[in-house]
């Protein structure tokens, strides 16, 4: 039986509620007190037994934070941080919906103007997509 200092059962404690990147089990689990061995171990088997997958997660938290009218800067940004490859990221964005059509859905949701567009900006969402999707709705009269 597993004791409670055991990498691969601390890890799957952080896993039960959420996907969670190999960078932020590493931390975590050095957090604990897990030493690099073992550490090492432990990430090894996890992601071998599917437990633990970047690109998984990537894809999922990128959705997510689209889903929730999240820009493409903002996306990186969060992926980044959780400790997620450039590779893994940019692939990631380039399978999302386009970062100008979730800004021209928010900007019909919302409707057009300043008060829109500064929402988009904090949101991460490029000054290209931002200023196209105003100026359509504009165009459009809504």
């Amino acid at each position: 039986m597993a004791t409670e200092r055991d990498p691969v059962d601390v890890a799957a404690r952080l896993l039960q509620h959420r996907e969670r990147s190999c960078s932020d089990i590493a931390s975590r689990l050095a957090a604990a007190g897990v030493g690099k061995d073992d550490r090492e171990a432990a990430l090894e088997k996890l992601e071998r037994l599917g437990w633990v997958d970047d690109v998984r997660f990537a894809q999922s938290r990128a959705e997510s934070l689209a889903r929730r009218g999240r820009g493409d800067a903002l996306i990186r940004d969060d992926l980044e941080s959780s400790g997620v490859s450039s590779e893994v990221i940019e692939a990631t964005l380039a399978g999302l919906e386009p970062e100008a059509d979730r800004a021209r859905a928010i900007v019909g949701e919302r409707g057009p103007g300043g008060t829109t567009a500064r929402y988009l900006a904090r949101s991460g969402f490029a000054e290209e997509s931002v200023e196209a999707a105003v100026a359509a709705a504009e165009d459009a009269g809504v």
